[in-house]
């Protein structure tokens, strides 16, 4: 795959997880409707497992370099969002709701961290 090309996929796949992130916010919403931003955390930590996966993948040559990018850049990239979980966090802050926007922080800081690394055991 040429350069261009596979920047044109990365695009795309960034766009399918765009796509499915919207997907699933709304379903989570409709289901728990709670002052912590679960759709936004739970899309983090989902997308902080399944990048661990693809880079233990990757690591192993499981899946190559133009795969990597794909998978980890686009569609992972496009589904994961942090800003969305900054503008939650001072949301919060500003609705005066400071135990719950520390909370968030906190959890939004380290568990994805650990998700990727509990992906990356799991695949390995």
């Amino acid at each position: 795959m040429n350069d261009i090309a596979l920047t044109l996929a990365v695009c795309a796949c960034g766009g399918v997880g765009s796509v499915f992130r919207y997907l699933v916010d709304g379903v989570i919403k409709s289901r728990w409707m709670t002052v912590f931003p679960v759709a936004t955390f739970s899309i983090n930590i989902t997308a902080g497992l399944a990048t661990g996966i693809v880079a233990a993948l990757y690591a192993s040559q499981t899946v190559s370099s133009p795969e990597h990018l794909l998978l980890a850049t686009g569609l992972l990239g496009g589904f994961s969002t942090f800003s969305t979980a900054i503008n939650e966090m001072v949301s919060l802050s500003r609705q005066k709701k400071i135990a719950a926007a520390s909370f968030y922080a906190f959890a939004t800081m380290i568990a994805p961290v650990a998700t990727v690394a509990l992906g990356y055991f799991i695949a390995r």
